[in-house]
């Protein structure tokens, strides 16, 4: 575990959750990082309009965290769902969709240095942290979900399959990152 926890050293994230418990045990497992906390929408919003960050966790249930997802992508700030109550395909989706990065379940937080700072490090190197994610936890879904969970919106699957980089949330990122715009892309 030492090698995500030294590329999150100094990393400046912003984690919201309505439960203090969980906010306290981010910042705990984070504590090589600079964690600013939120527990509502509205502090929430307040930080990624006024602060940089590096990474946002965003609970999904109780702070509103897809319109939080939204407005963090607007900021180019890469946005991980971290959740237990909404866990289910339709949110899975729905974060992709919006531009997340990742989706994790709240049931891994002992491992969320480890995940975090694999999944940082893909996305900033260029390479798909979906794909990164799918590997990581793909046995998880599938238990959790069911085997075939994918089949109920195939569609959607397939197009997301034939390139993990390409779909409307890395669209939606790429439209707000600087480092393409300023190259007139």
């Amino acid at each position: 575990m030492a090698e995500p926890k030294s590329y999150l050293k100094k990393k400046r994230i912003l984690a919201v959750d309505d439960e203090e418990d969980i906010l306290e045990t981010i910042v705990d497992i984070l504590e090589e990082s600079s964690v600013d906390t939120a527990r509502d929408y509205k502090s929430a919003s307040r930080k990624i309009k006024e602060n940089r960050y590096d990474l946002a966790v965003l609970d999904i249930m109780g702070v509103n965290g897809l319109k939080l997802l939204e407005e963090a992508v607007e900021r180019g700030i890469p946005s991980v769902m971290l959740t237990a109550h909404a866990i289910n395909p339709e949110t899975l989706m729905s974060s992709i969709d919006k531009g997340a990065i990742a989706y994790l379940p709240k049931e891994k937080l002992s491992e969320l240095d480890e995940l975090l700072g694999k999944i940082l490090s893909a996305h900033e190197k260029g390479e798909p942290p979906w794909k990164l994610l799918f590997d990581l936890l793909g046995e998880y879904f599938d238990q959790r979900f069911g085997a075939d969970w994918k089949k109920k919106d195939k569609e959607f699957w397939m197009e997301f399959n034939r390139d993990y980089h390409v779909g409307k949330g890395i669209r939606e990122r790429l439209m707000h990152d600087e480092r393409i715009l300023g190259k007139g892309i």
